[in-house]
């Protein structure tokens, strides 16, 4: 393989054969592409882009370039993955629900990435949680608990780890064949058998645009398949917070109100219940999407789901009783704000990209690598748009490690609501489904 030709040959718009592109995503470990070219390929591909073929190969090298899990279980392994978003803690929702349902589930997540927040990021808000473990003890863990929500170990798609910071300082980001072969070697790498995902859309989302969202589903969605996991996508709305809360220990409240009470949470365990049915379905626990989502409805209500996660924080370092103390054991933030808007009407649409900032801002998100996060600090209690309000009825809670922050905070969330004077239909929460 020569290096100099596989970087022409994109550029030119004549694509690679899969050889090449399997070829060159498991060579991104080591010496043999230089930083300089893997920045070429990534702006080669970028503005001409890959075929379906290429596509899959390229993922495969990429998840091949390091370990890759197997598993010998007594059921099959499923996951979800969600592009991102804002107030987006189904991961928590659903990684129990589905070991409850007889699925197991080793979820390998992120940290927060810009304005939306990352899943390891919220479970580090449990006291003792620890997200780093090696792969004899992720075994022991999805095999005694049935799920276990963990990062990624320097072994994990090592290539992907490399092109991705080779991307961001060269723009990059925002190619679809990459962003695929990115969020699929890590989750190929984990050995599913299953595999459904959020893919998110509107003002909260990486992906604003319809079009854009259905693109990027139907790229994932045939790479998945393509590299033999069964997979599909369901496209979701991110027009506004997915729970009420945004931040770390406030959205872990908001889980456990959804795993707790049947009245809480409603648009969360929503979007739970259809993502659990598709891959349910997929995965063969279910004779259709419709039966997966009934059972995933029926493991929270019941209280198996939360079970589940209490016995999953336990064996991750967190509380034994957590179940029963995370009113308590939760970090709290020493100054409070309610929110109004100082004049009546509907909400009718809310800025959720701005929101999600406020809470980066707040210490609950990164602004450079390195930062230290705030668990306690975030935004809670969110009006929905739909809701009628008055001046003084409050639409958000800021919490806040300082007045100074709190005060930037609450202004940039009354900036982020908008109202009209007629009433509006709130957003439905599953805008289409794509499937192989």
């Amino acid at each position: 393989m020569v290096v100099r030709a596989i970087i022409a040959k994109v550029r030119d718009g004549g694509g690679l054969d899969p050889d090449q592109a399997r070829w060159f995503g498991e060579a991104l470990t080591g010496a043999a592409i230089s930083d300089a070219q893997a920045g070429a390929f990534a702006m080669a591909v970028r503005l001409k882009g890959l075929d379906g073929p290429a596509r899959v190969a390229l993922t495969e090298g990429m998840r091949d370039s390091g370990d890759v899990l197997t598993w010998d279980l007594p059921g099959p392994v499923l996951d979800k993955h969600s592009t991102g978003g804002v107030g987006d803690p189904v991961s928590l929702l659903l990684a129990p629900a589905l070991a409850a349902c007889g699925a197991f589930v080793p979820m390998i997540s992120g940290r927060g990435l810009g304005h939306t927040g990352g899943t390891l990021d919220k479970l580090e808000a449990i006291p003792g949680y620890i997200c780093e473990i090696g792969p004899a003890r992720l075994d022991h863990v999805v095999r005694d608990v049935g799920c276990a929500i963990v990062g990624a170990t320097g072994r994990v798609a090592p290539s992907d780890k490399r092109l991705y910071a080779i991307r961001d300082v060269t723009a990059s980001v925002d190619s679809i064949d990459l962003i695929t072969a990115s969020i699929l070697s890590k989750k190929l790498a984990a050995g599913l058998d299953g595999l459904v995902l959020d893919v998110k859309t509107g003002s909260g989302a990486f992906m604003a645009r319809m079009e854009d969202a259905r693109a990027l589903a139907k790229a994932l969605v045939e790479v998945a398949n393509g590299a033999g996991c069964q997979s599909s996508a369901l496209i979701t709305d991110m027009s506004q917070p997915l729970a009420q809360a945004a931040g770390n220990a406030v959205e872990i409240r908001a889980v456990m109100e959804a795993l707790t009470d049947p009245k809480a949470q409603a648009r969360l365990r929503e979007v739970a219940v259809a993502l659990g049915g598709v891959v349910l379905a997929g995965g063969g626990l279910a004779k259709d999407a419709r039966t997966g989502g009934k059972m995933i409805e029926a493991a929270i209500t019941s209280g198996r789901a939360v079970e589940v996660f209490a016995r999953m924080v336990h064996a991750m370092g967190g509380p034994a009783d957590f179940a029963e103390s995370w009113q308590h054991v939760l970090p709290e933030a020493t100054v409070l704000r309610e929110v109004s808007l100082g004049k009546s009407g509907y909400i009718k649409a809310v800025d959720t990209r701005s929101l999600g900032e406020a809470v980066v801002h707040l210490g609950g998100g990164r602004l450079r690598d390195g930062d230290r996060i705030d668990p306690a600090v975030g935004i809670s209690g969110i009006a929905r748009i739909g809701d009628r309000v008055s001046a003084k009825t409050p639409v958000a809670m800021v919490h806040a490690s300082d007045e100074a922050r709190a005060e930037r905070a609450v202004a940039a969330v009354r900036a982020a609501f908008r109202l009209g004077a007629k009433a509006v239909t709130p957003p439905g929460l599953v805008h289409a489904q794509v499937t192989p």
